[in-house]
């Protein structure tokens, strides 16, 4: 079955598309968007369709077959238009004027840390500014780098939790820190467009996000837990999972993303997260587990997966600042949970 087949898929559509935001702003304009057939670019283009409001969207992405199946309900739609690119090359097409650019387009997972560290640091660096330099030559409107909680590294043990002025530990003589330092890099690059170029953007800092939406490939603590769950099979833990970290469903993320690029102001970041949504691995592990009728196992990971672990211990963000905009989270954690593992069972049905 396909998302747009399944009502719990479409109710979290209609639960974005509910939020009170200005979307006469978007109404006719024309929307970027790299890594469309991400977890969150996917995701996102299915919101701004549902809204049927006059967006248009360009979606960017590496396989065309790929996201010909995923967006297969709007291939044809002369609204949508997808171009085959890397983006850490200079984007040479003839899209023309964009409004918005929402770059999400990166390595989000441990594998991908550790086996491809040179795309994962050039999408974050060379693709942000061969899109920034495409949005300054095209008219672009506000420029929106998806960025995340990695960019703070290891807590230094004096917060709670992360606000957006935090600035934690990170060991960049590492294979690991590709990630987050080419995110940090990736943030100074838009402020340095910003001041020179004198254009507008936001960065949304993304927590752990999951949802239906999530890649197979994914290999993310939360997405193998899913993956297991989504079998019927135990839970393999690869730690004592005593880690407590944020986590958003990809609602809640999606729309965080929407209220930073419409309220959020010029320069600054919003942390997207929410305190019903901090747990602990094992914690994490455990809901899964019963709700699947399984157990949790533990089990040592492989030395290419303990290269691309983060070594953060506690990494919870403080999201009051995107609060104050008029944003709060719409699922907890095992509702978010039970509702991504239900809508996958059903597409694999």
């Amino acid at each position: 079955m396909r998302f747009l087949e399944m009502e719990e898929y479409l109710a979290d559509l209609d639960a974005v598309c509910d939020q009170k935001l200005p979307w006469d702003e978007l109404s006719g304009k024309t929307i970027m968007i790299s890594g469309a057939t991400g977890m969150i670019g996917s995701f996102l283009i299915d919101v701004l369709f549902r809204k049927n409001i006059g967006i248009k969207v360009v979606a960017l992405g590496r396989n065309e077959n790929k996201a010909k199946d995923r967006f297969e309900e709007y291939w044809d739609d002369p609204d949508f238009s997808f171009f085959s690119c890397d983006i850490t090359s200079p984007i040479k097409s003839d899209i023309g004027h964009v409004d918005y650019i929402f770059h999400a387009a990166s390595s989000t997972h441990p594998k991908a840390y550790s086996t491809m560290p040179i795309a994962t640091i050039t999408a974050n660096i060379s693709g942000t500014q061969n899109l920034l330099d495409f949005g300054c030559e095209n008219g672009m409107k506000r420029f929106v780098f998806a960025s995340s909680v990695e960019v703070y590294g290891e807590n230094r043990g004096d917060v709670d939790k992360f606000d957006e002025s935090y600035c934690g530990y990170i060991d960049c003589n590492t294979l690991r820190a590709g990630y987050p330092e080419s995110k940090r890099a990736g943030e100074a690059l838009v402020q340095a467009y910003i001041k020179e170029k004198e254009i507008e953007a936001v960065i949304p800092r993304l927590s752990r996000s999951y949802g239906p939406t999530l890649l197979a490939s994914d290999t993310k603590a939360i997405s193998q837990f899913i993956h297991k769950g989504v079998a019927g099979e135990d839970i393999v833990l690869k730690s004592e999972g005593t880690q407590l970290y944020s986590y958003s469903y990809v609602a809640d993320a999606v729309s965080g993303v929407l209220f930073t690029m419409l309220l959020g102001e010029n320069k600054e970041a919003y942390n997207i997260s929410d305190k019903d949504s901090d747990i602990t691995l094992r914690d994490l592990a455990a809901i899964i587990a019963e709700y699947a009728g399984k157990e949790v196992v533990f089990e040592l990971p492989d030395e290419t997966e303990r290269a691309g672990y983060s070594t953060a211990t506690k990494a919870l963000l403080d999201s009051s600042k995107l609060q104050k905009l008029g944003w709060k989270s719409m699922f907890d954690m095992k509702k978010g949970l039970t509702r991504t593992i239900e809508m996958l069972k059903k597409t694999e049905a």
